[in-house]
């Protein structure tokens, strides 16, 4: 996909964040050894002791494969990867 961001969506702030967010998580996913575009990926916020975002790495098909997520918490101030959990 290659789509030019324009001056308005760069102005968006939290899309920009989730922007950052998603590029560290993915970034850790793939050290880890998960095949992100292979992944069905959905995003949440949370606050607990600070606000971060939750970036779940899930099969694209979870009704024929169940298990084995990768789960990415990262800092929503400074897109630093708080914490990563393995469903089983």
């Amino acid at each position: 996909m290659n789509t030019s961001l324009t001056a308005e969506d760069l102005a968006d702030e939290v899309a920009v964040s989730v922007a950052h967010i998603l590029a560290a998580a993915n970034r850790r996913a793939r050290q880890l050894g998960c095949e992100v575009s292979q992944s069905l990926v959905t995003i949440s916020q949370h606050f607990d002791g600070g606000w971060f975002w939750r970036i779940n790495y899930g099969p694209k098909n979870p009704t024929a494969q169940r298990g084995g997520d990768l789960i990415v918490d990262v800092n929503a101030d400074n897109a630093e990867v708080r914490r990563v959990l393995r469903g089983q």
